[in-house]
């Protein structure tokens, strides 16, 4: 049994039994890290001398049958745009200085700290978190675990790829427009973008109300335990949801037997997909029929808000690097700098009508899941390209977003969303299944994804055994 292999609620279990102790994970997890150093670069830093004190005193505690709480001595990273005390964050840009206090943790890390997680360190992002893919003038390149020549996807790529890699079950990623879904599909995990507002996010998004904080797993149990412990609300975000009204591990006991789901395989007709990706994502929609869910093929009705998105990103952009003075401007990512640039062009009047059109959006999402409780899509379209490439070779887009039509749409409207992994292409890389329910929903998303791990359609052989 490789311990690194095991999700959160499997050491849990183990702890509790004393067939091994948080030490002996963190070793583990550490070692699977650096490992991965090299050629996956999943990480910006390791802290392992904190990760081990930590480890320590968890172990303690489970001697002494006093856990200090739902993931006491679990192993989790933590993407570099979220603060994490005593350490920088460098939100992988070149214009973030490392000196400073770092004395404060985000929302979602001061609760794991409460409740006793072990910090292996933090996970690489593109610079603050700007686009699909993970790569920065800071930290160079994160790879696929499951083949380094290919992208980890992004922008929580390096989350993703730790989590694949077994370097510690449990991570948080952002998403502003797939920035969960797009690494979780590529790189074979869960990843969950809950409600906005469910997950406290502090200091705020330049990318406003379209970023979310959330789970990226090795299951969708692992996510439900992680939501239970960071979803509770927190001062220093005004926009924060209340507590929510049970917990996520209970809420995934019910199963799918009588949901109503929409199946969209192509948005209709919107979105040319891979046949292996819709192929494996049409075998998983068959499983959750097969478990006694009403599915049905039918579209949501909306054309794509690419164009809205990209002003609210854009101009989201521009205020991120508003204060920079020119000499630093230059040190900026150039596709980063360049969607700057339009931003800064856009005027109050062009955001609002994005706005409008986010609005419009919304209603419709609403309208639509007042007859069906899920929508089924394919997370992307295609499995993971060439590293080091914003878009695929010899796409026609020229932005990010141009292959990630089944994101994006979601942070507008804000609803949670998760990609599944349901299964692998000819080449050995990961194809994802996105799942959405209507905003405060959380619990259906988490309940059907889970039934697809208990039937065994969800979940993909690790890297180097598939």
């Amino acid at each position: 049994m490789q311990l690194t292999d095991l999700t959160a609620v499997r050491l849990l279990d183990g702890y509790r039994t004393g067939e091994f102790s948080p030490v002996e994970v963190t070793e583990e997890a550490l070692e699977r890290a650096r490992h991965g150093l090299p050629e996956v670069n999943a990480f910006v830093r390791l802290t392992e001398e904190d990760a081990l004190a930590r480890a320590r005193e968890s172990a303690a505690r489970w001697r002494r049958g006093e856990p200090a709480g739902l993931v006491d001595g679990v192993p989790v990273t933590v993407k570099d745009v979220l603060l994490l005390r005593g350490h920088p964050t460098l939100r992988g840009s070149k214009t973030v200085a490392e000196q400073g206090a770092w004395d404060e943790d985000a929302p979602p890390v001061a609760r794991l700290r409460a409740h006793g997680a072990v910090f292996l360190g933090k996970t690489t992002t593109p610079e603050f978190g700007w686009k699909g893919v993970t790569d920065s003038p800071l930290t160079g390149i994160t790879r696929n675990p499951y083949d380094p020549t290919r992208t980890a996807g992004g922008s929580s790529g390096g989350s993703a790829a730790a989590v694949a890699l077994g370097a510690g079950p449990l991570s948080l990623g952002t998403d502003g427009g797939g920035s969960i879904r797009i690494p979780a599909a590529f790189c074979g995990i869960f990843g969950l973008k809950p409600t906005y507002g469910r997950v406290p996010l502090y200091p705020a998004s330049a990318f406003g109300t379209l970023s979310h904080t959330g789970p990226m797993t090795r299951d969708a149990a692992d996510a439900a335990l992680l939501l239970d412990v960071i979803g509770a609300p927190d001062p220093r975000d005004w926009s924060a949801l209340p507590p929510a009204p049970g917990s996520f591990r209970e809420a995934l006991k019910g199963g799918v037997r009588g949901l109503r789901v929409a199946y969209s395989p192509s948005l209709g007709g919107q979105v040319a997909v891979q046949p292996a990706v819709a192929a494996a994502v049409r075998r998983a929609v068959a499983v959750l029929a097969g478990l006694g869910a009403y599915v049905e093929e039918a579209d949501p009705d909306f054309s794509d808000p690419v164009d809205a998105f990209h002003t609210l990103w854009f101009t989201g952009a521009a205020r991120l690097a508003q204060n920079l003075p020119p000499h630093r401007r230059q040190v900026l990512d150039p596709g980063l700098r360049e969607i700057c640039a339009r931003g800064a062009r856009m005027s109050a009047l062009d955001y609002l009508a994005a706005v409008d059109v986010r609005t419009n959006l919304g209603r419709r999402m609403g309208r639509f899941h007042e007859r069906y409780d899920l929508l089924v899509t394919p997370t992307l379209p295609i499995t993971a390209f060439e590293a080091g490439r914003e878009v695929p070779e010899r796409s026609a887009h020229r932005r990010w977003t141009g292959w990630t039509p089944f994101t994006y749409p979601f942070n507008l409207t804000q609803q949670p969303a998760a990609s599944v992994p349901v299964g692998l292409d000819g080449a050995g890389l990961p194809a994802g299944m996105q799942i959405v329910a209507a905003r405060h929903r959380d619990d259906l998303v988490l309940r059907a994804a889970h039934a697809l791990y208990a039937a065994g359609a969800a979940g993909v052989a690790g890297p180097g055994s598939a």
